[in-house]
Order: C-alpha cells, then structure tokens, then sequence
C-alpha cells in the first residue's frame, strides 16, 4: 500500500514506525528502568482502548508501517489482546507491515499463542541476565522461571523471539558471552543496549554504564563479529557472530547515536506524543482527539508535532551530570 503523503520530518526523514506505550505500569522494577516506589499514572488519565485504537489507525493511515506495543509492561494491562486483536485488521487489509511488542516475559505463557493468533510474527523479551538470583535483584520482583516458560511458550506458538539486554558494568558485563550462545543456541538474536539516563531511579547510573564500543571490543576476544547491512527496523546495528552462527545487536544511544536514521515516535497512554525519547518537546492528541468524532484535528496535531521532530537527543551520562537527561522514566515512553 503506497501512501500520497507519507509523514516526513524537517530532516528529511520519512515516520513510518509508531511505538505505543499502552501502560507505564509493570510487574518489574528494574533498577536501571525505576525506583522500587513508583506513583503510576491514575486510570482516569489514560486514553482508553478503543482511543489508543483510533490514535493507532490515524497514524496507519498516515503511512505508519509497523507498529509496536510497549509499556511498562504492556501485557499487564486490562484487556489488552482486545486491542491487539483490533489492530490486527491492519495486517490483513496490507496497511500495516508489522505488529510486534516489547515485553518482560512475565506474562508470555498466557498470552503467546493469542498474539500469534493475531499476526504478531516477532516479540522483544526484555532478559539481562540468566541467573535466577541475579535476575530477582535486578527485576526486584520478577521471577526468571515465569519468563523462560514465557520464551518456551512464544516459540511454540511460532513467534520469533529476540532478547534485548542491557549491558551493566559490574553486573552482567562478564556474563554476556554465555548470554549470546545460549541466545543463539535457541535460535533466539540478541541486542544489547546501553543505559539511558531517564528519570530518577535509586542508583547512580555513572556506576551502571558500559559503553558498547569496549563490550564489542571484549566480545572480540572470544568471538568473530562482522558487520552486516541486516535491519529490523530500529536502531540496532547488527554483526554475524561466527562461532554461534548468529546474529548480535548493539543499540548505542550514548557513545553512537542512531538519529540520523530515526524513522519513529513514541505514544504514551495519555495520549503524548514524543518525537524524540531524548527531549522533553510533546504533543498532546488527547484532546484533538476526544475533540471530535473526525479524525482532522488529531491528523492535524500529528502533522504540526513532526514538523517539530528534533535532529537528534542530548543523552549524556557522567559524573558532573548526575541527574537524568529527561525526567520521565522509560516506562512512560517505552523505549
């Protein structure tokens, strides 16, 4: 399906992926993502259901291609397959390329074979470590039994698995080479990302950060890693791991940007628009939206905002910036 105006920024570059964050809740309180004692966001403030559907659909019709759901945990949330379920149709009318989601795991065994039943062909599982105890602390209430069974359960249902796991200096740098055979041992690719300073957690992330460029350089000693053009839509630069016969992704927002080919933005469940997970500038379409039974004044809003897109985020972590570079945690805008 080929759209008449597809959405480009000031930059030149064409918007053609939304991610959704459907909830900033969830059954997690990863260290590195938020303090142990969150105030979420009262039920009154989200959009609900049926809005985030319509939201979805305008931005389709606007040439989004692929669409991924994210939270919080974005499978703790009510009655979400309702939402997926609907936004299914757009796979099956060709409107849109992809639906897909990132999620702890928690919650996978339940729900696997519905998303498969829907069309969602490729989830990301959120997994930094493979040891039990470990995997307790640094989730504070996760369980890492629930979310293998998880990974068993969306493999079995079809859905192709890739494992997103954030390198910590001091905590799983040294466990990334076992990280990556038994990945690509299950046929499963991983990517590892650098920590973002987003919102106030109750850590220092200066003792937290492992730039990606000397974990590469770490992996090289163990491993063959070559460059390949191989793409899945997001920012991840991927190589060909001889040894495992699989592949790696390094997502580097602090020590190389990705943002000259940032082809997305960011929804929240409020209804805020990001153009950029590292600026504060949003839009609000929760009111031109409940607005109007028409679509205009949302379509309208969408297309003012992107005008506004950023060239790029202003991450910085290091001593002298110990404070986030944006105020809002990670599971407001889902990554």
């Amino acid at each position: 399906m080929q759209f008449a105006n597809p959405m480009t920024d000031p930059f030149g570059r064409t918007i053609s992926y939304l991610r959704v964050s459907v909830t900033d809740r969830c059954d997690f309180r990863c260290v590195y993502c938020m303090a142990e004692d969150m105030a979420f966001l009262p039920k009154k403030d989200l959009l609900t259901l049926e809005e985030l559907d319509r939201l979805c659909t305008v931005f389709i019709e606007k040439g989004v291609r692929k669409l991924r759901l994210t939270g919080g945990e974005p499978l703790v949330r009510k009655n979400i397959m309702h939402l997926v379920r609907e936004l299914s149709r757009h796979l099956k009318s060709g409107a849109l390329e992809e639906l897909t989601l990132t999620t702890n795991g928690s919650q996978l065994a339940r729900f696997a074979d519905e998303l498969a039943d829907c069309g969602v062909r490729r989830i990301n599982v959120s997994l930094d470590t493979l040891n039990a105890d470990k995997f307790h602390a640094i989730t504070r209430w996760g369980h890492l039994g629930k979310v293998m069974a998880g990974i068993d359960a969306a493999q079995a249902a079809g859905i192709k698995v890739k494992l997103n796991a954030v390198a910590l200096k001091g905590f799983n740098d040294q466990e990334i080479p076992e990280m990556l055979r038994w990945a690509h041992g299950r046929n499963i690719d991983l990517t590892l990302i650098e920590t973002m300073p987003m919102g106030e957690i109750d850590g220092d992330r200066t003792d937290q950060y492992m730039p990606l460029s000397l974990m590469r350089a770490e992996l090289e000693r163990s491993f063959t890693l070559k460059d390949i053009p191989y793409k899945t839509g997001g920012p991840a630069r991927y190589v060909d791991v001889a040894e495992t016969g699989g592949r790696l992704g390094f997502i580097t927002p602090m020590t190389h940007n990705f943002c000259e080919s940032c082809n997305r933005v960011r929804l929240t469940c409020t209804g805020t628009l990001y153009m950029c997970l590292g600026q504060e500038d949003a839009a609000d379409l929760r009111m031109p939206l409940r607005a109007s039974e028409g679509n205009e004044l949302v379509s309208n809003a969408i297309d003012e905002a992107i005008g506004r897109k950023p060239k790029g985020h202003d991450f910085v972590i290091d001593r002298r910036t110990n404070r986030p570079s944006v105020s809002r945690h990670m599971s407001v805008t889902g990554g």
